[in-house]
């Protein structure tokens, strides 16, 4: 059985990018170009992982974040957040939202596989780094 993930990404080509890998690691994938897409297509589909950029127009990523720790339906799904802004403020704002971890952009395709393995093997737990690929 494959795993699905969302990638909610404004920038098309970060999002295809993300999703490329996604798939590459064995799931199946859906892009969310902006929040508003991405909460309608959480209406339809719970995945098991989602992958979530921080800055975006409108609603940015903290916000959705917030948004979906507070449904009971999305409460519990692992979220990667991702962003290429890695102050220590935003990497706070990004733990306090929900988000179970954060990773710098562009993204490696094997720091994105431990990074899966990590939380869905339950040691998701918030970082400004990848997992150490030795835990």
């Amino acid at each position: 059985m494959s795993r699905y993930a969302l990638v909610v990404d404004d920038v098309r080509v970060a999002a295809t990018t993300i999703a490329q890998a996604l798939e590459l690691l064995g799931y199946e994938t859906e892009i969310a170009f902006g929040s508003r897409p991405a909460l309608e297509s959480l209406a339809r589909r719970i995945p098991d992982v989602i992958l979530l950029d921080i800055n975006m127009p409108g609603v940015d990523g903290v916000e959705v974040c917030r948004h979906l720790r507070r449904e009971p339906r999305t409460a519990s799904v692992p979220i990667i957040a991702m962003s290429t802004e890695v102050q220590p403020d935003t990497i706070a704002r990004v733990r306090q939202a929900g988000a179970n971890i954060f990773l710098p952009k562009p993204i490696e395709i094997e720091v994105l596989e431990r990074t899966l393995k990590g939380l869905l093997a339950g040691k998701a737990h918030i970082a400004s780094s990848p997992p150490n690929p030795r835990e």
